[in-house]
């Protein structure tokens, strides 16, 4: 009997530490796939610097659109392509960032962390939105909409629902925050990429974007420029946007399109401008396809190859990680200075001052959003998440 139960004894200890075995490694594993989840990959500063610099651009372009409404006319007049820079550049980073981890970390641990990285923003621009529509010291047009209405544009401004209702605001897809609507598209480019494109090699990726480009030039040659996408009447223009350049930008990464070169930040800001500043002529509609096609791609492979020196990465930080909040805070001034244009007619002198100011201002309020919101808020739901997967 003593050895019989000596044996039980063993036996049990051996199930127990068997357990124990499991128990552990199932922890460890755990929060090894916690920590890939949460992991961030090594930055392309240069990369965040002409996102800054694209950002700029965006603001300037807003700004200079109510003086002059012939693009024509504008010394800035392209710099709304700059979307179409961020939708490369995009493509690029989703891949470098999630390719080699998203079989890991599954679909809904990708949407929740694009959605701690973008929404918070995404809110915030729909309450500057709401707040200079009812406050605005030029305007009264928000005696023409009802409470109920308000509530409804506010909400699916907030949610990013399409809801182009506001006549006197050209129908934007999200006429409290118009840039909302590139934000749309971007999780709509997510969510593709998620269950699609993650999955798919890049040979078929490459037959999609050539099926994209295809669109692209139809759009460009229909339209006669690539300005659609954020309007009722050329909602579906901003889907070719979207697919081109963000198939394009994820091919660079699939490919291993990285150029390695000496231009460096500076000179890379020099030739993303240029585009921007790139003036209208009777081709323009090609000349903007050939931007988006081949030229932005290319600068994107430029960026990440190229070496950083050490007096501009500080800029380029800077300018990285302002350029999401001012793309996402500046629209509720544009109207107020569009609304203060039309009523005093200010001379040339007082518009530079204005325009300056008012530029230098908004980076100074995008730089206090991320420091006392953005980053605090994204700060604490990674928090809470970590503590979840742990």
């Amino acid at each position: 009997m003593p050895w019989v139960m000596l044996q039980t004894s063993r036996q049990q200890f051996k199930k127990i530490l068997l357990l124990t075995r499991i128990i552990l490694r199932l922890t460890v594993d755990k929060k090894r796939l916690s920590s890939d989840i949460l992991k961030t990959n090594q930055h392309f500063e240069i990369l965040d610097g002409l996102r800054g610099i694209a950002a700029l651009a965006i603001v300037i372009f807003h700004f200079m659109e109510w003086v002059y409404t012939d693009p024509g006319k504008n010394l800035i007049g392209h710099g709304f392509l700059a979307v179409d820079f961020f939708f490369c550049l995009s493509g690029f980073v989703i891949g470098y960032a999630y390719d080699n981890r998203i079989g890991k970390m599954g679909v809904m641990e990708f949407f929740k962390s694009r959605l701690i990285r973008l929404h918070p923003l995404v809110i915030l621009g729909a309450v500057l939105g709401i707040l200079s529509f009812l406050f605005d010291p030029f305007s009264s047009q928000s005696e023409l909409y009802g409470t109920g209405k308000l509530i409804l544009l506010f909400i699916c401004t907030v949610f990013l629902i399409p809801f182009p209702v506001m006549e006197d605001r050209a129908f934007n897809l999200f006429g409290l925050n118009a840039p909302s609507w590139s934000l749309f598209w971007e999780y709509v480019a997510n969510i593709i990429y998620a269950f699609i494109l993650c999955k798919i090699n890049r040979r078929y990726l490459a037959v999609l974007a050539i099926v994209a480009a295809a669109a692209l030039c139809f759009v460009s040659y229909h339209t006669g420029n690539l300005m659609g996408g954020w309007a009722k009447s050329n909602f579906w223009d901003g889907s070719v946007r979207i697919s081109y350049s963000f198939l394009a930008g994820l091919l660079i990464y699939r490919f291993n399109g990285i150029v390695k070169n000496q231009l460096g930040f500076i000179g890379l800001a020099i030739l993303l401008s240029l585009v921007f500043i790139m003036p209208f002529f009777k081709w323009n509609w090609i000349a903007e396809l050939l931007v988006v096609l081949f030229y932005f791609p290319l600068l994107v492979s430029l960026g990440a190859g190229s070496k950083l020196s050490m007096g501009s990465k500080t800029l380029c930080v800077f300018s990285g990680k302002i350029s999401y909040p001012l793309y996402m805070t500046h629209y509720a001034a544009i109207w107020v200075f569009g609304h203060y244009y039309t009523i005093n007619k200010p001379t040339t002198g007082e518009l530079s001052i204005v325009i300056i100011t008012g530029t230098i201002l908004l980076v100074g309020f995008a730089y206090l959003v991320m420091v006392l919101y953005d980053i605090p808020i994204r700060r604490y739901l990674t928090t809470k998440r970590q503590q979840k997967l742990d």
